[in-house]
């Protein structure tokens, strides 16, 4: 049986050789938002691990739209060419798409990474005045963020189209909008976080007017034939959150102004709103969101066998799957799901040694996961 999930997808101009994409994940590793040379090894390798799009984690569009001091942005020159550097090093030796995740935290910017414990930063640890919609914390303990005025909405909308345009110079070949997790654009769109009263809040559709504004702006500027995505949050987990309607809804407004596909996802607008978690616990989001606007999908979230993503695409849940920590934990994944699939996935010249062809050894492997699968 020829496996959907290694099955080409077009997005746009686009064509991906399968249906798997690297989640964009945090590295708390840049320099005043500048790649570093781990980021040139963590992408670098990720380029070449058989997913068919690779996207580069969540990248400030100014510089207190950081989460960490360690994030990674795309606000001046510098953030520009060593990014580029990097972007060079993927495309000379992996086989993958390459897109990058634009983002503003909000309120949830000037916080610790993750292994430094991830709440607000204290007073010695430089911290940064914050924004947001309205003028309230993420959680106590949080800064108070400032009410985002006129003059704010207008600089970050333009952060966004000049963010898009430094990562078309760069070559990327896809561009996704962050308006989840509970950074910036989510928390205009949920009743929870956005309190204003003028055209701003209130009502679904004065919710979604500043996130359609800097996705609107971003596609001004964005190449109509490389895809534009939007990361959306199919749930709140929150009474008053936003919930399936308003994400089909939301979705539906992002099809209309040109984006070509929406990775759905869930939570992180407030510490206390914690889903249940279990395998592919939001693909049915995804499911949900594609049915609901017409529009192409993304499924994420604890997606980590390559039996479970094929059952994702060939079921019809979603048309494509992310994968963050499963790579992380394997960075050749892509190739272990072709071999179980029994399909073909493109590797560097230097690995292809280690393909069933020419290694006896991948047919021991073969049998050692399955007996360690059995065993579980």
């Amino acid at each position: 049986m020829t496996s959907k999930l290694f099955s080409p997808i077009r997005l746009a101009g686009l064509e991906l050789p399968n249906r798997i994409a690297v989640s964009p994940m945090c590295q708390y590793s840049a320099d005043d938002g500048s790649a570093s040379s781990w980021h040139l090894a963590h992408l670098g390798t990720l380029s070449g691990s058989g997913a068919g799009a690779l996207v580069v984690e969540a990248t400030a569009v100014e510089r207190i739209g950081r989460i960490t001091h360690g994030c990674l942005g795309l606000y001046s020159d510098e953030n520009e060419a060593a990014l580029a550097k990097v972007i060079a090093h993927c495309r000379a030796h992996g086989s993958a798409k390459l897109g990058i995740q634009l983002s503003h935290a909000g309120r949830k910017a000037s916080s610790q990474k993750a292994w430094e414990g991830g709440k607000a930063l204290g007073a010695a640890e430089s911290p940064w005045a914050t924004v947001s919609p309205s003028a309230l914390a993420f959680a106590d303990g949080w800064h108070t963020p400032s009410a985002m005025q006129v003059e704010d909405l207008d600089r970050v909308r333009m952060a966004h189209a000049d963010a898009a345009l430094r990562a078309q110079r760069i070559g990327f070949d896809l561009l996704e909008i962050h308006a989840a997790h509970g950074y910036l654009l989510h928390q205009f769109l949920s009743a929870t976080s956005n309190r204003r009263t003028d055209e701003y809040g209130g009502s679904l559709e004065n919710r979604m007017r500043y996130p359609l504004e800097v996705i609107r702006a971003a596609r001004a500027v964005w190449p109509k034939e490389r895809p534009l995505g939007v990361r959306i949050t199919g749930r709140d987990w929150l009474e008053g959150g936003i919930d399936l309607d308003e994400a089909i809804a939301f979705a539906k407004a992002l099809k209309s102004e040109g984006v070509d596909y929406v990775c759905v996802t869930s939570g992180g607008l407030a510490a206390t709103a914690i889903p249940q978690i279990g395998p592919g616990y939001q693909a049915h989001l995804a499911d949900a969101v594609k049915l609901g606007a017409d529009i192409p999908t993304r499924a994420v979230g604890l997606i980590a066998t390559p039996q479970q993503a094929e059952a994702v695409i060939a079921e019809g849940t979603a048309d494509m799957v992310a994968l963050g920590r499963a790579f992380l934990d394997n960075p050749h994944w892509g190739w272990l799901a072709a071999r179980t699939l029994g399909a073909d996935v493109e590797r560097p010249l230097q690995y292809q040694r280690a393909t069933p062809k020419f290694w006896p050894g991948a047919a021991y492997a073969e049998i050692l996961e399955k007996s360690l699968v059995a065993a579980e």
